[in-house]
């Protein structure tokens, strides 16, 4: 039974009809946009209702870059007029970079994030960049823990959030044994903020999303070992931009996505070997490429019709990558850009 402040803190995060009114196209699809921050992480969910939820917002600086291809896609693409909901995965520049300014440009309902540590160790200047964080939020970000599941408005088809890690915590390890467990190779010991990572797993119907932010090697095991508890994943946002220090063959494997979209930059991210194990996924039909990783062959990572962004960081045009859920939850689309071909996959 859930407690009164459990209650309160969903009637918060997602019970928003008397307090922020929706906005975008109410057309029964469940929308993910990529959104290219070159090598950061933005990605924006538009619900069947219209309800908004901004994970991550890339680098600051650059002349505004990421700042204005986030807003571009929340209000031209998306056609939103403000964010519902802002998350951080955790505390690295270009996880959070761009909070505060967007809080700046378009309204800004709420603010989650894994709770606001007093310093961090591989930031010097952390002290200075999360009191612009804190200001944004006037001091009322609310903390997402491992185990958080919270139900979505959605018309036709049950939609749902929960909240999978959260500050070296994970969830409860039932499920079906992962045949991928004995595969593990521990790591030394992450002590960074990417094993703090908060990992969201999204279902609409059949269809199951998820997204680790960069969570790490040792971390990723515990959660799927030695059962699984996410079962198969349909659409995987490859963990901590496709490096390999992240993306453990036993969570890979497991999870067995259909289709992968991993937020890369020309340099950064978008391992071989990270690759290589997708590719050993049976059920995966395509891997998408926010960037062609200038370091590998052709051959050596996606085809160019699943690559955004072919061009260095100098010449690039921002593409974005979107992926749109039917409102069965039984199939969805993914399309590069506006103009970019719409192909279609079946959920498992």
């Amino acid at each position: 039974m859930r407690s009164m402040d459990y209650c309160w803190i969903i009637g918060l995060l997602f019970g928003l009809s008397s307090t922020v009114a929706l906005a975008g196209k109410a057309d029964g699809h469940l929308d993910f946009y990529f959104i290219d921050v070159e090598g950061g992480a933005a990605t924006l969910i538009v619900t069947p209702t219209g309800e908004s939820i901004l994970i991550d917002s890339g680098y600051p600086d650059n002349g505004g870059r990421d700042l204005q291809r986030i807003l571009t896609v929340v209000k031209d693409v998306a056609g939103l007029q403000q964010i519902d909901h802002a998350a951080v995965s955790h505390w690295h520049l270009d996880h959070y970079g761009n909070h505060a300014s967007l809080a700046g440009s378009i309204s800004i309902g709420n603010f989650w994030d894994r709770g606001i540590p007093d310093m961090l160790d591989e930031d010097k200047d952390f002290a200075e960049r999360i009191a612009k964080y804190k200001a944004a939020c006037n001091n009322q970000s609310n903390t997402l823990h491992a185990g958080n599941r919270f139900d979505l408005e959605s018309p036709k088809t049950p939609l749902s959030v929960e909240v999978v890690t959260a500050s070296r915590q994970v969830i409860a390890n039932t499920g079906k044994p992962n045949p991928f467990a004995k595969e593990h190779k521990p790591q030394p010991v992450d002590h960074s903020d990417n094993a703090a990572s908060l990992s969201f797993m999204i279902q609409y119907g059949k269809f199951r999303f998820l997204c680790c932010g960069d969570l790490t090697w040792n971390t990723e095991a515990e959660l799927v070992t030695p059962n699984n508890p996410l079962g198969h994943i349909d659409l995987f946002m490859v963990t901590h931009h496709g490096l390999n220090v992240s993306n453990n063959p036993v969570l890979v494997k497991a999870i067995d996505p259909v289709v992968s979209v991993c937020c890369n930059g020309p340099t950064k991210g978008g391992a071989k070997e990270t690759i290589e194990t997708l590719r050993a996924c049976p059920s995966l039909k395509a891997m998408y490429q926010l960037h062609r990783n200038v370091a590998l062959n052709a051959d050596e990572q996606t085809p160019l019709e699943f690559i955004a962004n072919t061009e260095p960081t100098v010449n690039c045009s921002g593409q974005w990558i979107k992926a749109s859920v039917l409102p069965d939850g039984e199939s969805f689309t993914v399309q590069i850009g506006k103009d970019g071909e719409q192909k279609s996959y079946q959920c498992q």
